[in-house]
């Protein structure tokens, strides 16, 4: 469980205060599927940032589970990162000269997962995605939704209790779309994970359990 008590988050730009999140206190139960929307600027990033132990608040309390991350030092942060937390952007953020599967194995790489394990979770990622048979293809020879699904693989691979998706269908057509979401679904579903989506889509956020909106670093419930 994400517990927010009273967390802001205040950065310096070009010599004046700027706000990006003010006063949020909100849980988010484990297994939940949250959607966040809001207009561009509102504090959605900054907000998937802190869920991802990216950033901490300016002030307030930030927890995940037992692990207060507003006050962990960097090190223990990563490897929360590292073993907890899955994370898909828009931009699929692949390695063009690896294959899918090496592109899913680098998530493993800072775990210290032997190579021979490594493959094979790989493996079973990509094919729980419906991409095993693609695994020795590059980045440039899949389609945009099937390098999504690579990604999708690749945050999933080290078994994460939370995925943070940051407009994960934001590059894709609808019925693409519609097929990443369905997906995204089924795998919070069978892995019971807590699974929050930013995104502007709103066909994307009302098949969430609950929706979440942000504007000038404010949060409220839809």
């Amino acid at each position: 469980m994400y517990t927010l008590e009273h967390v802001s988050k205040t950065y310096s730009q070009s010599k004046r205060r700027v706000t990006a999140l003010q006063d949020v206190t909100l849980s988010i139960p484990s297994g939940q599927l949250v959607a966040i929307q809001g207009p561009t600027g509102g504090g959605k990033s900054t907000l998937l940032q802190m869920l991802g132990a990216l950033d901490r608040p300016t002030t307030g309390r930030l927890t995940l589970g037992d692990a207060e991350l507003s006050h962990l030092p960097d090190r223990k942060l990563g490897g929360i990162r590292a073993r907890e937390i899955g994370f898909v952007f828009q931009g699929f953020n692949l390695i063009p000269t690896l294959t899918a599967q090496e592109n899913v194995e680098t998530a493993l790489a800072p775990l210290g997962v032997p190579a021979e394990d490594r493959r094979r979770r790989a493996v079973d990622a990509l094919a729980s995605v419906g991409l095993a048979d693609r695994a020795a293809h590059m980045p440039g020879e899949l389609s945009g939704g099937q390098q999504q699904r690579v990604a999708i693989a690749r945050a999933l691979v080290k078994e994460p209790d939370v995925l943070l998706a940051d407009e994960p269908t934001g590059n894709l057509d609808e019925e693409t779309r519609d097929e990443i979401m369905d997906l995204l679904e089924g795998l919070w579903r069978d892995r019971g994970l807590t699974l929050v989506i930013v995104t502007h889509d709103s066909a994307v956020a009302r098949r969430a359990e609950r929706r979440l909106h942000i504007k000038l670093g404010i949060v409220t419930e839809r």
